[in-house]
């Protein structure tokens, strides 16, 4: 579907600087775009593709219109006016908000108007799927699971029981959501470790995102819960007992060990390992690839590990590490004999 240039600018509220009929038909990067797509200017530095452009137009900010002889559309964050424009050109498939004939539902579940299960989907007893829920194909939705108004739910998602899922909650491919946490202990007469029951569940909040292959497992001696806003990126592990706070963002392959408290407004890196029983302050950045061993108690930013460099100078650098508890001591000593003088 076309758009003229007047139309986007009208409905996301952009100041327009050109020939508002102009027709869009898609958007693209600056070097990608044709002479019927919008292209985005988000930062300064890119200004030199401007001229190479081929883009219908451009959304930047005020600060890079004078960069451009193109028709422009003036927006004070550039990256949020992408987001919202690309769902004018969104391509995935409309639910048709029926129950597919071959989807095995509960005489005890129920479900809204407008709702949509998929083919092969089961939805076990008690279960309920509240108004404009969609449930893609092969989807396991246990018993007494609550799926609130206007999820979307895509294809081979397992939702064990007694989880609760808020409004408008995205969940992608693969996700395993109240599937039991890592919870053994040792016997030591027995010699062998036994399994401690996970009797608690798991809380969703509403607007949140779960990637795919992302698993949130149930809690031992409380509910694992995941707040209003939380975004999770694909193949995110959050252990059981952890509690996630509003409008926090986890990047892919990050794992978070059990009984783990992060805070509100947290953006968490890809490749991240945090480990059990720690809490992390609201507003905390920790960079991707860092491990978290201890407790964050103040906002900011945080990292860990080396940085890149050479093989060869890597491996001189990890002899001098392994060396730094002894020059500590040596310059202790030091130290204490320079006090006796």
């Amino acid at each position: 579907m076309n758009y003229t240039l007047g139309e986007i600018a009208e409905r996301f509220s952009l100041e327009l600087r050109g020939d508002p009929t102009i027709q869009i038909s898609g958007i693209a990067s600056l070097e990608e775009a044709t002479v019927e797509q919008l292209a985005f200017l988000f930062n300064s530095t890119f200004t030199k593709s401007l001229a190479g452009s081929q883009a219908a137009a451009v959304v930047l900010s005020e600060n890079d219109a004078a960069s451009t002889d193109k028709p422009t559309l003036i927006s004070a964050q550039p990256r949020l006016a992408l987001a919202r424009i690309a769902s004018l050109f969104d391509s995935r498939p409309l639910p048709d908000q029926r129950v597919h004939e071959t989807a095995v539902v509960a005489a005890t579940a129920s479900y809204g108007s407008q709702v949509t299960i998929g083919a092969n989907t089961v939805v076990e007893s008690n279960a309920r799927i509240d108004t404009g829920s969609e449930i893609g194909p092969g989807c396991f939705i246990g018993a007494n699971v609550r799926i609130g108004e206007g999820a979307q739910i895509a294809a081979n998602v397992s939702i064990y029981h007694d989880v609760e899922i808020g409004e408008r909650v995205v969940i992608h491919s693969g996700a395993v959501l109240g599937a039991d946490g890592f919870g053994f202990e040792f016997d030591t007469q027995t010699s062998t470790l036994v399994k401690v029951p996970q009797i608690y569940s798991v809380q969703i909040g509403n607007d949140v995102e779960i990637g795919a292959g992302t698993t949130i497992d149930r809690g031992a001696l409380r509910d694992t819960i995941i707040g209003n806003g939380v975004k999770l990126d694909n193949q995110v592990q959050i252990g059981h007992n952890s509690r996630v706070g509003n409008n926090t963002a986890i990047s892919g392959c990050t794992a978070v060990a059990g009984s783990t408290t992060i805070g509100a407004y947290c953006l968490i890196g890809g490749g991240v390992g945090i480990i059990n029983n720690i809490e992390i302050a609201d507003q905390v950045e920790v960079t991707a690839m860092s491990l978290v061993s201890r407790s964050i108690k103040e906002k900011g930013r945080y990292s860990s590990g080396t940085g890149l460099m050479s093989g060869t100078l890597w491996k001189r650098n990890i002899v001098g590490f392994s060396k730094l508890d002894e020059l500590f001591k040596r310059v202790r000593s030091l130290e204490r004999l320079e006090k006796k003088k």
